[in-house]
């Protein structure tokens, strides 16, 4: 357990006082029952409250909370590039988001809302996805998350991905410092003796931590990692244990009732469909902030909807998957406000919670944040261009996005902010070491590159060049080429096969560098060659897509491949969904059904080799070391040697994606 202040704003004219909170053994003020026990308990407490004049009839006083936070950073520490956005019908362009621009929005949020109330939160994944990490390991993410300082972080699946060793690196630089931020993970329990526990199962990793304030409440927050997922898309020890997240969740909560902590929130990496549905199976929880599916809440259309030259990736930048925020009813019938925000410092979440005399959510108010930079540029119509503002352009856009600042509480938001200066320099020490060999061009891409997960989905709509993609079959483009690269590096393999989780971003129109692709393949894995049945293949195609339809992992394990297609049917049950499957001859170029008693030689990347993800059947294959070959080549590199070799590249010919037709799960034919 870790006890800490609530940073403190001298303005505050508000009165707390402590509470004790429904559990077991206690006053139970939700179902208005008291047990001789809680009566003598609130006997005592309200023979220790000087301030009984604001002692309610249930026994507790009025409150509010205030958090900020952020969620799937992924090692994005720079700002990204563009974000284009409508006011007053007119179009402009802005780079948004970074760790020194974040930094500011929560010093500014801070300062307008720290009122001895006022948390700061990271709900997870704070690693993997960029070249900071593939080259720094997580040394450049603790130092940017430090400069925050947050009230708590709750470990993500990734967190996992250089193993339990890595993390430990991670956790000691984050915690190298003054800052100390408490590291969040009920269900993770790493075995004694190992790196994240050499003396005791807590040594790194807390289930929860309790805050309070300078008026002595308490509030509780307790951290969750997604259990399957972390088991089976990343790489810890397999002595370390992922418990049921709901069970977990549930028993920390008891135990902090009979702490007397009233508030609970949980700072889960759960999804946000996944945290709507813990927050109806738990009871006495009052606030979730989530993570890990990078989903965007609030309402952005009048930054859109009014610009009718705008592009339809213009149009569908700003689409959410929900209200901000997110309100539903716990199991004792009581709101539970739910928060995540969007992914790579994109957006900070801000949510005001406002708590009654009965210990219970009153109301939930709150914004999305976009942070965008102080100088824009404007869509020129005759130069089909973005032209820079002049200096009294660019000072009116600004006055007329800061006068939105006035009440942040009732709209989402897009607002400049300036980037703090001395988290700058930290992070400027780290670029400049990258930049002369990142920066170095290895190919041309004649289109943009898109990111999908699964056809019929999107992950790049905001991308130019990228807006049909939730529509057409062919899915990923950069999950393809990437396929198509370990094919082209294995000399001896029939075909190639990709999560299309383990490739992370879209490739845009232009010059490719070393640093698209870390960006785009920034884990440590290597390619193998296995030996495996054609009805194997079949098998391991199916278990990746059931992975994630039937088995609640991450869609992630989506499927890509090169010299293999199928038609996928998602509205079927398992077992039915890859028909008429077909292998490439290398040698003539055609195409024939599979053999499904033929051995083949697949290469793909070691990490599903091993049977993570979902591709379960490849697991005994990759043990079996003669059927396994591993090429120590990290499939990074493969990627490079690709792309320098063809020098241009282009989307691969329809007629060679994985996917010749697709039906969503909900029966609708995706176009070619």
């Amino acid at each position: 357990m870790m006890l800490d202040k609530f940073s403190q704003n001298k303005n505050t004219s508000r009165s707390y006082s402590p509470y004790f909170k429904s559990h077991p053994y206690a006053f139970n003020h939700k179902k208005l029952a008291l047990s001789a026990l809680a009566i003598a308990m609130l006997s005592t407490f309200t023979a220790c409250n000087d301030d009984k004049d604001h002692q309610e009839s249930a026994g507790f006083t009025p409150i509010e909370l205030s958090i900020a936070h952020i969620n799937d950073s992924h090692s994005h520490l720079e700002p990204e590039k563009e974000l284009d956005f409508v006011i007053d019908n007119t179009l402009y362009r802005s780079a948004y988001g970074g760790f020194p621009r974040i930094k500011t929005v929560f010093d500014e949020l801070e300062s307008q809302y720290g009122n001895g109330n006022f948390l700061k939160l990271h709900a997870g994944d704070a690693l993997t996805g960029t070249s900071y990490f593939s080259f720094y390991k997580g040394d450049a993410d603790a130092d940017m998350m430090s400069a925050v300082c947050f009230d708590g972080f709750a470990l993500g699946n990734h967190e996992f991905d250089e193993g339990d060793a890595g993390l430990k690196h991670f956790l000691d630089r984050l915690n190298s410092g003054s800052c100390q931020t408490p590291v969040l993970g009920a269900n993770v329990k790493p075995k004694v003796g190992t790196p994240l526990a050499p003396n005791k199962v807590d040594d790194y990793i807390k289930p929860y931590t309790i805050k309070t304030t300078k008026e002595g409440v308490k509030v509780g927050i307790i951290g969750l990692d997604i259990a399957s997922k972390t088991k089976n898309s990343s790489r810890p020890l397999a002595t370390t244990e992922f418990l049921d997240e709901t069970t977990t969740a549930q028993n920390y909560i008891n135990e902090l009732n009979n702490q007397g902590i009233e508030h609970i929130v949980l700072l889960t990496h759960y999804t946000y469909e996944n945290d709507q549905r813990l927050a109806a199976a738990l009871t006495d929880v009052d606030v979730i902030i989530g993570g890990d599916s990078h989903t965007l809440l609030g309402d952005f259309g009048r930054y859109s909807k009014d610009y009718k030259g705008a592009s339809e990736a213009t149009q569908s930048t700003f689409g959410s998957q929900g209200a901000y925020p997110t309100v539903v009813n716990n199991k004792d019938g009581n709101p539970v406000c739910i928060g995540q925000a969007w992914e790579y410092t994109k957006a900070v979440g801000l949510m005001n919670i406002s708590f009654d005399a009965k210990g219970n959510v009153a109301d939930c108010a709150g914004s999305q944040i976009i942070p965008v930079a102080e100088t824009f540029s404007r869509f020129d119509a005759i130069s089909k261009d973005f032209v820079p503002l002049n200096s009294a352009d660019n000072q009116a856009l600004l006055n007329t996005l800061n006068a939105q600042k006035s009440d942040l509480l009732q709209k989402d938001l897009i607002l400049p902010f300036t980037e703090n200066f001395e988290v700058a320099k930290i992070l400027q020490g780290y670029t400049d070491q990258l930049s002369d060999n990142l920066a170095k061009e290895i190919g041309l891409a004649t289109e943009s590159l898109c990111l999908v997960r699964v056809p019929g989905t999107t992950r790049s709509a905001d991308i130019a060049g990228c807006e049909d993609t939730a529509a057409s079959a062919r899915g990923s483009d950069i999950a393809q080429v990437v396929a198509e690269g370990f094919l082209d590096g294995a000399l001896r393999a029939d075909f190639a096969l990709q999560n299309s989780g383990g490739v992370r971003e879209t490739i845009q129109a232009g010059t490719i560098t070393y640093d698209d692709a870390y960006t785009v393949l920034p884990f440590s894995n290597t390619l193998v060659n296995l030996d495996i049945t054609g009805q194997q293949v079949l098998t391991t195609l199916e278990d990746a897509i059931a992975n994630y339809l039937d088995n609640n992992g991450s869609s992630g394990s989506h499927p890509y491949a090169a010299g293999l297609l199928w038609d996928l049917d998602l509205s079927q049950a398992k077992g039915n969904r890859v028909r008429n499957l077909e292998v490439r001859d290398r040698k003539t170029n055609t195409w024939s059904p599979i053999d499904l008693t033929k051995t083949y030689v697949m290469v793909t990347n070691d990490y599903i080799a091993e049977g993570r993800d979902g591709y379960t059947t490849l697991g005994p294959i990759f043990t079996d070391k003669t059927k396994v070959e591993d090429t120590k080549l990290l499939y990074t590199q493969s990627f490079i040697d690709y792309i320098e070799k063809l020098g241009t590249v282009s989307r691969p010919a329809r007629s060679d994606y994985s996917h010749k037709t697709v039906i969503t799960p909900d029966g609708k034919l995706l176009l070619p």
